[in-house]
Order: C-alpha cells, then structure tokens, then sequence
C-alpha cells in the first residue's frame, strides 16, 4: 500500500467519515470557504447564520447588498471589511462570468476553473481548491498548514515546500477520488486540531507510530 494511503487509513480509523464540508449549497460553501481565511469554523458558523437570518446566502440578494452592510452581518469571522471586499470580487465573479449560477461555474473544466478563481482578488491555492473540491465536485486535493505540518513532521516533505510541491505529491500518489480527497484533507484538519498542533501532541496521535518516511 502506498505510504499516503497507509496515513488516510489510519486517520480514517481512527476518526471515522468527516462528511465535510459543512453547508447546504455550494454558493453557501464557497462563501463559507472564503470566510474561513485566518479564523476558526465557529466564528464562520456565526457569520453564515447572519446572512441566512437577513435572507442573504444567495448570489444575487449578497451582490446587491452595499459592501459595509455586508462587512457588518460576517463581522463574526473576523477582518470583516477586507473578507466583504473579497466577497463581493467573487460574487462580482459569479455573476459576469456565470449569471450567479454555481451550476455553470461547475460545467468548466478543474483547470480552467481554477485558473479563474486565482485571478480574484483574495482568492488564494487553499481558498480557490476548497471551492473547487467541496462546493463543485472537482477532483483537487486542498492543501493546508494542518497537512503540511503532519507530513512535515514524518520526513514526507519539508514544511516549507511549495503548495504545488505537496499537491502534486498527493495527485501523483492517489487515484483522482473525488470522495478520498473529501475525507482525506478533512482528517487533517482533526488530526492537526487534536493532536499536530504548533506544540504537538504526539501521545495518542493516531500516525505516531508512523516512521519518518523515505517511500516518496
């Protein structure tokens, strides 16, 4: 078994299906997935109710709110007037290129896609592949610093490596599985939440047995 397949195993079995990402549309994921920038999913969860609560959590009824109006209801998540600046640029976005419809947006290729989310403004390699991975079904795994630090610290690649670095890794080692790469990256997150924190905790952590690996 391939070492990344022998890490998702362990972490699958330890933790169980993860069912992320949270969210009852894709438009509702995509914005979930640009206000989760630098704050954590509770303040997120906060935001999103205000906006479900004012009748907003569509493309069009947030397009036409003026953008400090919109600052104020996702004031939860934190460096609100920048994220309602990079909501709008999206929603801006959605709306010329694909009539605010998350089903057009969704006919486009992964690659063409994603070249486009990168050309908005706030849009980065994290936010445009959650976007593509969880609100549109595309095959691409999502890098993040939870997946850095656990392959990091089992000799996989070094931390500071590139995002292309460490996605091509996971696209080379793994068949193109739209639900593996789901429940893979989600597991991440637990396992760096609960155990491969900055300081890590390694008694208990499901991969400490794992050896610094060479296999890559």
């Amino acid at each position: 078994m391939k070492p990344l397949l022998k890490i998702y195993h362990k972490l699958y079995s330890f933790y169980g299906p993860q069912n992320w990402w949270p969210g009852d549309t894709p438009f509702e994921v995509a914005v979930g997935a640009i206000l989760t920038q630098n704050t954590n999913w509770s303040n997120v969860e906060k935001a999103i109710k205000n906006l479900r609560s004012e009748k907003m959590l569509s493309a069009r009824a947030m397009y036409a709110l003026p953008v400090d109006r919109l600052a104020g209801l996702i004031r939860p998540a934190g460096y609100f007037n920048i994220k309602a600046k990079r909501l709008r640029s999206f929603l801006a976005f959605l709306m010329e290129d694909y009539g605010g419809s998350m089903k057009r947006m969704q006919r486009e290729s992964p690659g063409t896609l994603r070249e486009k989310l990168l050309s908005v403004n706030g849009i980065g390699p994290e936010t445009a592949d959650s976007i593509l991975l969880y609100a549109l079904d595309k095959p691409v795994f999502v890098i993040d610093a939870y997946t850095k630090r656990a392959l990091s610290r089992h000799g996989v690649l070094e931390y500071d490596a590139s995002y292309d670095e460490y996605q091509e890794l996971f696209h080379r080692e793994l068949d193109e599985d739209l639900k593996l790469y789901n429940e893979f990256h989600a597991l991440f997150v637990m396992t760096g939440k609960d155990y491969c924190k900055p300081k890590p905790r390694c008694e208990n952590c499901p991969l400490n047995d794992m050896p610094n690996s060479s296999a890559f």
